[in-house]
């Protein structure tokens, strides 16, 4: 066996299985002790600065610079005598992950040395704004930027540094990050979503939204991924045959989870319930060594905040235990890949869950206007939604059955659908006539309560009882992008249904009425992407098509939507993206893209032209030899005799030679996209011609892995990686 691999084999063998951030307390003694919340900022904090931070976290109020220095104060107070030497702003740049630039608290005056900490450094800083991506928003001479303190998501400490959750704008003032744009879709969506809510409500005044991310997960042992080049710099593996034994049976999903796999999870949940991270969920998914954790739902910017910070604790923690957390959403061929399901509702500030439906026709009338706005919003932009989430990483995923098809659906379940029938055929709700339906059990089991609605893994959009699950995220996405898309499309739906509501009145409709007909109107109209079928079925490829309802076949392609009238009017009315800023995202979406593929191809010609034609190239000279030997013992004979070798060499020698071949012609397709000047032409031809190439090139590399001596294989194998 190649010595490197081997080398890593024998090292994954002896990793032990071990615990390393033992807490024996109550999870309720220690949670959230990491974080400054409101209860340590009472204790250290002055009772003004107290109340403005209040403030801003329940009303929005901005915080006066003049307390911030009194916050300040009581923030590094409490890190330092959790022994915090360092503060930084965490913000989410358009990369997709988190960036953080680290200060000292300590300070040198007069030869003494103490610990200092302004309101001014805590309310902004300064990085450098051209080195990230910006969409042509910020050139290189153009340094300047500022990340500001977002007082809403609660400040923590990781890593002995006081981490402030922080929006980030260029100099002019432009988003150059996840986080603004998701800021203002919420207030923009509150603001529709309250005028709604104060047609059965007066006392509404304000709206929130809650998710929950549910977070899938490779894990691999660090020796066997360090001994794989793709997986160490493209987080997938660009080459590699599938394992006669994966997922076939199901026997992983749900299964007894693996020792290894325990010890690691109880130490990453340990660490998460100090940073506040409110885990609940842990289990095998369906893939080999594919895992999931999800958290309790909580307000939308806090959970993105939180789950962003859950993949840095889980990578952190990993390595104490020898193993890499991949959170690529298609590491491995011909096995399931990973998502981050987004639980998706609405709730008002008496604790109303907007999504919830009634007992009665008239509770129902609420969650109907709701459910009717939020159902024109998906048809409307159906295809910018389905383009929020398209990556290059996860179109590898869509559509594989093992995950949401790439056209957007609206799952409704039996319940709901019967009431919308109802109201579009007889203008009228229908009553919830029965209490939930039991399932008899045997002997001393307890019946089974059922619920109101199936659910349907298909949907990319699925109503699952109080709220929505957008199910076509990427595992390694910033949840952030699909979110600000989602929420500036209902309250742009919002806004239209009071209207509707306001006008029907203003002619003598009675309210109840014009409401009821802005349901059956907004229903009618965006009844299209109402589907309760198997998203996976040929029929449904069809029918979506009729129903002019677009598919994202291609990603670049898809990203024209964010440029689109009707998108780029749908974020400038609702105040959250300029049409320079959308146009800027539609460019980096872009660029992204180019250069991730563009790395994938550079890593897979070099572990063909490296790895893989060198290991083909030594086994052709064993049998080379075995042959001319047998031909020397055995005169003509040799012919029959090595009748199998003298095909294999052939074989190999083919593959070889396609490889070699194919690996010059990828290069030479980069080279022709690389010129293209337009980012747009130069990222469709890497999704067709660049990629097309590295299919073939595959093809071949995992043809030699299946043809070739074990022994001299240099990669570690997916039954090795797969498999603890």
């Amino acid at each position: 066996m190649a010595t490197f691999r081997q080398r890593a084999l024998n090292e994954a063998a002896a990793h032990k299985t071990e615990r390393y951030f033992v807490d024996e307390r109550p999870v309720s003694a220690y949670f959230g002790q990491n974080v400054f919340d409101l209860p340590k900022m009472r204790k250290y904090m002055s009772q003004p600065a107290y109340e403005a931070v209040l403030a801003a976290i329940k009303e929005g109020a901005q915080i006066d610079r003049k307390v911030a220095n009194e916050i300040a104060s009581g923030m590094k107070a409490w890190a330092v005598e959790r022994g915090a030497t360092h503060y930084t702003h965490i913000f989410q740049p358009l990369t997709g992950t988190t960036a953080e630039k680290h200060e000292a608290f300590i300070t040198i005056k007069d030869g003494q040395a103490f610990e200092n900490f302004k309101g001014s450094a805590l309310v902004q800083q300064e990085p450098d704004a051209s080195s990230f991506p910006s969409g042509g928003l910020r050139a290189t001479f153009e340094a300047r930027g500022y990340s500001a303190w977002d007082p809403t998501s609660p400040v923590f400490l990781l890593d002995e540094t006081l981490c402030i959750p922080s929006v980030f704008i260029s100099y002019t003032g432009e988003a150059l990050d996840m986080k603004v744009p998701n800021l203002k879709s919420l207030a923009a969506l509150s603001t529709a979503a309250t005028a709604v809510a104060n047609l059965f409500d007066k006392s509404v005044k304000a709206v929130k939204v809650n998710i929950g991310l549910e977070q899938e997960y490779f894990l691999v042992d660090e020796a066997l991924y360090n001994a794989r080049p793709d997986l160490r710099i493209c987080d997938r593996t660009v080459i590699g045959h599938t394992s006669a034994k994966d997922q076939q049976l199901s026997d992983h999903y749900f299964g007894a989870i693996p020792q290894k796999v325990v010890a690691f999870m109880k130490d990453f949940e340990t660490e998460a319930y100090k940073l506040g991270i409110d885990l609940e969920t842990r289990h095998n998914e369906v893939a080999p060594n594919q895992f999931e954790c999800a958290p309790v739902f909580c307000e939308c910017t806090k959970a993105i905040d939180q789950n962003m910070l859950l993949m840095i604790v889980m990578q952190n923690v990993a390595k104490k235990h020898n193993l890499k957390v991949l959170f690529h959403e298609k590491p491995f061929d011909g096995i399931n890949g990973s998502g981050k399901h987004c639980n998706w509702s609405m709730q008002t500030d008496t604790g109303t869950l907007l999504l919830s439906p009634g007992k009665t026709g008239a509770k129902n009338l609420q969650f109907l206007a709701f459910y009717a706005a939020v159902t024109k919003a998906v048809y409307k932009h159906n295809y910018l939604l389905m383009s929020s989430i398209s990556t290059l990483s996860n179109s590898y995923r869509l559509g594989g059955h093992e995950a949401p098809p790439a056209v957007m659906s609206i799952f409704s379940g039996a319940y709901v659908s019967g009431i919308l029938k109802s109201i579009l055929e007889n203008d009228e709700i229908l009553e919830d006539t029965s209490a939930k339906n039991a399932i008899k059990m045997v002997n001393a089991i307890p019946d089974i309560l059922q619920d109101n609605t199936d659910r349907n893994r298909t949907s990319p959009f699925a109503f699952t009882g109080n709220r929505f699950e957008f199910r076509a995220l990427g595992s390694s996405a910033n949840a952030a992008t699909a979110v600000y898309v989602l929420n500036t499309a209902v309250a742009e739906s919002l806004t239209e249904f009071r209207k509707a509501v306001d006008d029907l009145e203003a002619a003598g409709v009675p309210r109840q009425a014009a409401i009821l007909k802005t349901i059956k109107k907004f229903i009618d109209e965006s009844k299209n992407v109402l589907f309760e079928g198997n998203g996976y079925s040929k029929e449904w490829e069809v029918e979506s098509a009729k129903r002019g309802l677009k598919a994202v076949k291609n990603v670049p392609e898809s990203y024209k939507a964010f440029i689109e009238k009707d998108s780029i009017k749908m974020f400038e009315d609702m105040g959250v993206l300029t049409s320079e800023e959308t146009n800027a995202r539609y460019e980096v979406l872009n660029e992204s893209y180019v250069k991730k593929l563009q790395i994938e191809a550079r890593v897979q010609g070099d572990i063909c032209l490296n790895h893989v034609i060198p290991a083909a190239v030594s086994y052709q000279n064993i049998l080379m030899k075995d042959i001319l030997g047998a031909k020397e013992a055995f005169g003509e004979e040799f012919k029959d005799l090595c009748a199998a070798e003298i095909a294999t060499y052939r074989k190999i020698a083919k593959f070889i030679n396609d490889i070699s071949r194919d690996v010059n012609d990828l290069v030479e397709a980069r080279k022709k996209a690389n010129k293209v000047e337009d980012f747009a032409e130069r990222a469709k031809l890497y999704s067709t011609e660049v990629k097309d190439m590295m299919d073939k090139v595959r093809y071949s590399a995992d043809h030699l892995e299946m043809l070739v001596d074990d022994e001299l294989w240099p990669l570690p194998k997916y039954r090795e990686l797969l498999f603890f």
